[in-house]
Formats: structure tokens, sequence, C-alpha cells
């Protein structure tokens, strides 16, 4: 996600500077190259060694001759964005106030007049965090471009961001823009159909092509909407829903205002008529199960010219299949596009899609981490979304 970024890290006096070792860790994993700053105060907490060790670089812990804040961040600079995490409420309203006395103040200076993107991860504690002052300079930054990694409130502390997040927004600060002004609807994971107030009919879908798929889409611009039976996340409005029905009505709704949607989540195929109390174990028991409607379907019906992304996983390995069944469907619903797959890659990290268009268009392969699978789906939309844009 951050193949080929360079990203200067600015680091400040709180305690979780801590974590700066394992974030700088995570986001070389991700692909880009670290140098830090850090504060005097942060040297304090956390020894400069332990982040060279890190980031496999000299840190910069004093601004000399070689003017290393236009060196990272100035114009032509090395970084391609400045991070700061943490930032401290001392950290973030010196910047607000063009205060330069540290070497991570500096550099964001010179990063916000050179234009060069910058992302902070906020980290105090609770009160500092609700002093109108802070929240005052906060909004200042924003207003000036920054990008927030919002923090965690909780047990009276604004602690900073997961690491997930933090790179989330550095993806977005680097990231061309091709979604944005987009609102894209995206479904993930599986439905649940009630037998009675304990059990259950689902599939093995895990959830994580389609949260990969909305964090590519926000990654590049868009607005997403993430409808699945999950947790909130940080790149997207989430809906929660359960069943097929409620994830349909959810689907229809929100479409209503968006440009795209992607159908990624494995809807039941059959539903129950539920049972109220607890079903006797020991019993024999026949269920009757009924088709739900197909959801791509019931949008198109609603949405005719909605561009719609629908989703295939298939169980013969063979992509010749694929490819004519992922035909079959994209030709009778008129999808923009259809991302095939074989099932037995269900709940992995790694994963290989085919992503077939028209007839006109040879298939093509997507291999690697659902990020970057994620990636080449995103993309293709935001061409399609485009060309359609285009014959307006």
């Amino acid at each position: 996600m951050l193949q080929g970024v360079n990203v200067a890290l600015g680091v400040s006096g709180s305690i979780a500077a801590v974590k700066v070792v394992e974030l700088a860790h995570e986001l070389r994993r991700h692909g880009a190259s670290v140098r830090a700053v850090m504060t005097p105060a942060a040297t304090n907490i956390i020894h400069p060694w332990a982040v060279d060790f890190a980031t496999d670089e000299p840190v910069v812990t004093e601004i000399t001759g070689d003017v290393e804040h236009v060196e990272l961040c100035g114009h032509d600079g090395w970084a391609d964005v400045l991070l700061l995490a943490p930032a401290t409420a001392n950290t973030a309203g010196k910047i607000a106030g063009a205060v330069d006395d540290t070497p991570v103040t500096t550099c964001a200076t010179t990063a916000i007049g050179a234009g060069t993107p910058v992302v902070m991860a906020p980290a105090m504690h609770e009160p500092m965090y609700d002093h109108p002052g802070v929240l005052d300079a906060l909004d200042t930054l924003s207003a000036w471009g920054v990008r927030f990694a919002d923090p965690r409130v909780a047990e009276g502390k604004a602690k900073i961001a997961a690491e997930s997040e933090i790179i989330t927004e550095l993806a977005r600060a680097t990231t061309p823009d091709s979604l944005s002004g987009r609102h894209v609807v995206v479904t993930a994971g599986a439905t649940k159909e009630r037998i009675d107030p304990i059990r259950i009919i689902t599939n093995r879908a895990s959830g994580k092509t389609g949260r990969a798929v909305a964090r590519a889409l926000y990654v590049r611009g868009a607005d997403v909407t993430l409808i699945h039976d999950g947790s909130d996340v940080a790149y997207a409005d989430v809906i929660g829903v359960e069943t097929a029905d409620e994830m349909m009505r959810a689907c229809r709704e929100a479409a209503s205002t968006a440009d795209a949607l992607l159908s990624a989540a494995a809807i039941s195929d059959f539903t129950a008529d539920a049972v109220q109390e607890k079903i006797r174990s020991g019993s024999p028991l026949a269920l009757d199960l009924e088709p739900t409607p197909k959801l791509i379907d019931s949008v198109r019906e609603a949405h005719p010219d909605l561009p719609i992304v629908g989703f295939k996983a298939e169980t013969s390995g063979d992509d010749a299949a694929m490819i004519a069944e992922a035909d079959r469907i994209r030709e009778r619903v008129g999808l923009a596009f259809v991302v095939a797959n074989d099932a037995s890659v269900m709940g992995d990290d790694e994963t290989r899609v085919l992503l077939v268009g028209s007839d006109a268009d040879e298939p093509a392969v997507a291999t690697g981490t659902k990020d970057v699978v994620a990636g080449r789906i995103a993309d293709r939309l935001a061409e399609v979304l485009k060309k359609d844009h285009h014959t307006e």
C-alpha cells in the first residue's frame, strides 16, 4: 500500500512514542522508506538508537547547517509525506502557530509551506484533546490540508490511532485521487439466515476482500459506504446488517446516492422461516429452504444506470469456466465487470482473481495480497467511471 513512498516520521514527546519502533517496522513492511525526526522530549521517552534501528536510517535530533528540514520536507525534498506520530497537544499548537523550536515543528512548517502532504496522529490525555485551543489548532491544520488519523478516546486518553489507520491515511495522502468526489457502496462478508434465536445458516466468507476493496476506494479519494455484518472502520461509513434481506434493503437505499456498487459479499442463497423459540436438540429436524432474491438484480431493477461490479466465486479451479460464468452474469445484469476467483482462497490473505469485462477485453489477472488485488479492482472501477463520465 505504501510501495516506494518516502515517509518522514516526526516523533514528539507523548508516551505513545514507545510505539514508534513497531510503527516504523510496519511502514517498511508496507513498502515505505522511513527517516525519523525527534523532538528533545521524544528522546527522553525512546532512545534515538532504537528509532535508528527501526528505520535503518540516521535520526534527526537537531537542525544543523545541513538544513535537514529542507532536505527532508522542502520543495523537491526527500519525503513524499510527513507523518507526525505521535503528535502532542504542544506540537499541534506550535505547528498551527508557525512556531519552530524543535526539529519536528520546523519540518512541519517546511512541509506545509512546500505543499508536502502532512498526516498527523494525535496522542494526549483526553482533557488536553478537549481543550478549545487544541481543537482550534487541529481545525486550523485541517484547513491547511493536514490529514488526521484520529485518536481512539478511551480510559481518559486520546490514544494514538491503530497502525492500520495511520497507514490508510498515509496511502490516501500519497495516492492519486482518481475517485475523488465519488460515492461507492461496497458489500462484504457473509450474511446469516436465522433458524431459531440461536442457530443460523451462513458460509465461510471472511469479508477480507470486501473490506480491502472499501479501503482501496477510500485511499483513492472515494466516499465509501460499507455494508456488512462487522465492526465500524475508519475508512467508510458502515451500515450493519445480518441477513440477506437486510443487506438488500440497505444496498437499494444507499445506492440511491451512489456512483457505483461493488457487491463483494457472499450473500446466502437460501433462507428459512425462523421459529421464535430454540429448537430442542436431539430430535430429527427438516428445514424448508427458500431461495433469496439476487442482490445485484434487485439493485439493478431500482437503479438501471448504476455501474455495478459483481464478484463470483467458483470451485472448479478452471479459468475458462470462471470466465464463462462471469460473462454470463455480467451480460444478464449489465455489470461493469466481474471479479471472478476460485473459492479455495476464501479467508486467505493472498488471492488470485480474474477481472472479466466486455467481450472485447481480455480478462486481467490480479494476484497478491488482498490489499494489492483490491487496489487493482479500485483502479479498474476508476477507469469505468471516467469512461462513463466522458460518454455522458
